[in-house]
């Protein structure tokens, strides 16, 4: 074939797609839109020789092992840095925003989408004021090795990766105020035999756990962030006992100061592009939507393979080796493989993966949210951060009969602005589920582009098409 494969994204999925594909001898295309391979999970610090060793060892050992791999791969893969993907034309190329602020287009034979996630947004009151963050983003601070929040930090939120960020901001230097699990123990303690089937993790829990408590650092289950406060920037932290659905107690309100709060409720798949490309989708049990893809990571068109968490959440490992199946399946469609041998790949693949999704099963059925989230945000909250709509204009709409994020959207404007609905879809869904009693409230089409270009980006544009008067 003539065209190369296109890899869209470079985190584990796509490097090790890049990987499988390169020692096949298949040459490809990899765009990613940071400055540096290896996504949110290992990307490495910013500057060269800096030594995260408050990750642990088990962290910097499998990022050196990823990008030691990839290098030895690398005279194969044609990485393009600083190219972020903006639209699709159909099923076969792409509209790309290159480091130089120009767009071109990139045509394929096969494409694996492996565009990574996003962390889900939940508003209450002050979840605005300069030092609320999301958990993930504070992560990724961290990891650079350039920057640091300011301490106190309090975490509040849902899920494993709470405690593992609270350890490592402690060993940076970072004071931590406390770490608040909405979830209630004994939830996560039926979870327990699940949890074993990726023991190490579950160890590594248990010594993150251990960790805080030898450091003093309260690990308060069943509780939950309420309100920021501030004055131009957060001061304190109102948090309350959950119930088992989420509704806050307000009368044993305690109030935290801290200069930091970060705030983790999980993640939602990167979807814009697979929607405006017409695959096929899917709700997951938590609401949000996922491209589908069979066990070949095919899409609903067969040259478009999806890999990581596009698919669904299940952490850097599944990724790899969703990234290392879409491979294979493109190997076998250039006629690299045989379709024999092609199979018994992917099996051993799919056998490593059936583990991590037995315990990321586990995972999703302790955090899965309250419906009592959605009554934190007070009737002035903000929702919608881009057209600046608040949770009394949403309460209006479902009011006056709206049923459909569509509809919604029309009455509200929610979703309108440029980040086309990432921070405020997920909150605007949760209320239509509630109001409705359906699964299935409806998506929005993401439009071209689904990320703002410059003005820039089109001088070349219209270069070519004064040449063609």
């Amino acid at each position: 074939m003539s065209l190369d494969p296109v890899i869209v994204g470079g985190g584990p999925a796509g490097m090790a797609a890049a990987i499988e594909l390169a020692r096949h001898g298949v040459r490809c295309t990899l765009l990613e839109e940071a400055s540096r391979l290896g996504g949110v999970v290992y990307r490495g610090p910013l500057r060269d020789g800096v030594q995260l060793d408050y990750l642990g060892p088990r962290y910097s050992e499998a990022l050196g092992r990823l990008h030691g791999d990839f290098q030895a791969q690398s005279g194969l893969i044609d990485v393009r840095l600083n190219h972020r993907v903006v639209g699709a034309e159909g099923t076969r190329s792409l509209v790309v925003l290159d480091g130089d602020e120009q767009l071109q287009e990139f045509h394929y034979a096969q494409l694996l989408l492996a565009a990574g996630c996003h962390e889900r947004s939940v508003p209450f009151p002050g979840w605005t004021l300069p030092g609320v963050i999301l958990l993930g983003g504070l992560q990724l601070q961290i990891k650079s090795g350039v920057v640091k929040p300011q301490g106190p930090v309090l975490i509040a939120g849902t899920g494993p990766l709470l405690p593992l960020v609270a350890c490592q901001l402690h060993a940076s230097g970072v004071r931590v105020a406390g770490v608040y699990e909405a979830c209630a123990f004994g939830k996560i303690a039926r979870e327990s035999l699940a949890l074993l089937n990726k023991p190490q993790l579950f160890l590594d829990g248990l010594s993150m756990l251990a960790y805080l408590k030898l450091h003093g650092i309260p690990m308060h289950y069943g509780w939950g962030v309420v309100e920021a406060h501030g004055d131009g920037e957060l001061s304190s932290v109102s948090v309350a006992p959950y119930s088992a659905t989420w509704e806050a107690d307000l009368t044993r309100l305690e109030r935290i100061e801290a200069q930091t709060l970060a705030v983790g409720y999980g993640f939602i798949p990167r979807t814009q592009l697979s929607q405006q490309m017409g695959l096929d989708h899917g709700f997951s049990d938590d609401g949000y939507l996922r491209a589908n893809a069979d066990i070949w990571q095919q899409s609903s068109e067969a040259h478009v393979h999806l890999a990581g968490d596009m698919g669904g959440i299940r952490g850097g490992e599944a990724a790899m080796l969703a990234g290392r199946i879409a491979a294979t399946s493109i190997l076998l469609q250039r006629g690299v493989l045989e379709e024999d041998l092609a199979r018994v790949r992917r099996d051993r693949y799919l056998g490593k993966l059936k583990a991590i999704v037995r315990f990321r099963a586990a995972v999703d059925r302790y955090t899965e949210r309250g419906v009592g989230q959605t009554a934190l945000p007070a009737a002035d909250t903000v929702i919608c951060r881009c057209e600046h709509a608040t949770r009394a204009d949403i309460d209006r709409a479902l009011e006056q009969g709206v049923r459909d994020i569509a509809s919604l959207k029309m009455r509200t404007r929610v979703s309108m602005g440029d980040c086309q609905g990432r921070m405020c879809v997920g909150y605007c869904s949760d209320r239509l589920r509630q109001a409705t009693g359906r699964q299935d409230v409806g998506w929005l089409r993401p439009r071209f582009p689904i990320d703002p270009i410059p003005f820039s980006a089109f001088q070349s544009l219209g270069t070519e098409a004064a040449a063609h008067e």
